[in-house]
């Protein structure tokens, strides 16, 4: 980050840290996946490619601020140790910007496959339902700078009366309800759809999750993958999804079956052609499709208007998850509304525009934000189980804070 002045074999920059956070992580690993992914220099630069790895993390975690206070925040508590040079040289915007190219969003996105793991241990509230670990599936847009490499990638928005100002990006992610914690993550156009995005999570959907979607999420392909995947699934529908009533439960929920659109249509094809029911055969229809259990309740508004909310689940035993408390299960969903929240309103400082101009350097720029939201969350997870807390009781802004004022205090010294 500065000159590499050094002391015997000691340079400046082997000292750059993240404080707290360099924990998770540590310089062994950045440079494993620095050389897993190819990205090591090949000679020696002012900004060596660990630097610009812990640069791109400090850039997210102080989203506001120019790359030079970046830059200088990095190494503010390095200025009074003694040990090598006082004569320091910030580099330039431009420096940095061909350091982060350099570096590209390859080594990001592959700590944060190696990182992201859900983290809540057994009865960790919020964490479970029964014996299932409690996910779920949301999604966000942020804007990007306005350049016409970024416009030939992310589309504008468009909220169907004017397009908006920037081009978009979409996030669709998965993440632990218990601890807000996004363990898996893909990027998008903004008119890239969240059911289209969705599919690229299941690489990362494990036997033992009970994954929680919207209404706008769910999607035959979905479902199937989730099921495969060995997790269990609870999706809100529209109330006038087609799910016809097989089996009524003591609890109030009904069984039904679940039936791809190429197969209800050549049913109810073949059903109009023999004069029969337009929905078809009830029996082939159940044949040929997934058996799902359906929970319906209603729901008052502010407004004091009622709505009908659908819940569709795999998990067929009424014994084990009882109709009313799916309901309530279903509504955890809003703790990933919440770590959305997190990010937009305290990690980027309201900033719902990016910094970067290029499409790679905004995945990059995703990657570390979603890498420096789970650090944090992680020690959020930490501090609570010393206390026996629920995590949502300590604060994610006072975290922040924290994380932010012990990165200007440390460095990176070897235990």
């Amino acid at each position: 980050m500065v000159e590499d002045a050094v002391a015997g074999d000691v340079r400046l920059t082997d000292r750059i840290s993240l404080g707290v956070l360099t924990r998770l992580f540590h310089r062994d690993l950045v440079d494993e996946v620095i050389a897993e992914t190819g990205r090591r220099e090949q000679r020696s630069r002012l900004l060596p490619a660990h630097v610009v790895f812990y640069f791109v993390l400090a850039m997210a975690l102080f989203a506001g601020e120019a790359y030079e206070e970046v830059i200088r925040r990095l190494v503010g508590g390095l200025r009074f140790i003694r040990g090598w040079s006082s004569q320091w040289t910030v580099p330039s915007t431009s420096a940095i910007s061909q350091a982060r190219a350099r570096l590209g969003e390859e080594p990001l996105r592959e700590m944060f496959e190696r990182v992201a793991v859900p983290i809540g241990a057994a009865g960790d509230a919020g964490c479970w339902f029964r014996r299932f670990r409690v996910m779920a599936i949301d999604g966000v847009v942020l804007d990007t700078p306005d350049t016409p490499e970024n416009n030939a990638v992310f589309s504008h928005s468009n909220s169907g009366v004017k397009e908006g100002a920037f081009p978009a990006v979409r996030v669709v992610a998965l993440a632990e309800c218990g601890t807000r914690a996004m363990v898996a993550a893909a990027i998008g156009s903004g008119r890239v759809g969240e059911r289209t995005l969705a599919p690229q999570l299941l690489d990362r959907v494990e036997p033992g999750m009970l994954i929680l979607a919207d209404r706008g999420f769910y999607g035959y392909d979905l479902w199937t993958g989730c099921r495969d995947a060995g997790a269990e699934v609870l999706f809100r529908v529209g109330s006038n999804m087609n799910l016809p009533v097989l089996q009524t439960y003591p609890d109030g929920s009904y069984r039904s079956v679940l039936i791809h659109r190429s197969i209800q249509r050549q049913t109810r094809q073949k059903a109009r052609r023999r004069g029969g029911r337009p929905d078809g055969d009830l029996s082939v229809l159940e044949a040929a499709g997934i058996p799902c259990r359906v929970v319906e309740y209603g729901i008052t508004d502010r407004d004091n208007s009622d709505e009908i909310i659908c819940l569709i689940t795999s998990v067929m035993d009424h014994d084990l998850a009882p109709a009313h408390e799916l309901a309530r299960l279903y509504h955890e969903r809003w703790e990933f509304e919440l770590a959305l929240r997190e990010i937009e309103l305290h990690e980027l400082h309201h900033r719902r525009v990016l910094r970067s101009k290029s499409p790679e350097m905004v995945r990059q720029e995703i990657w570390a934000t979603l890498l420096i939201h789970y650090a944090i969350r992680h020690l959020i997870h930490e501090a609570a189980d010393t206390v026996d807390l629920d995590p949502d009781r300590l604060s994610f802004l006072r975290t922040l804070r924290i994380v932010r004022r012990q990165v200007t205090d440390q460095a990176g010294f070897s235990p």
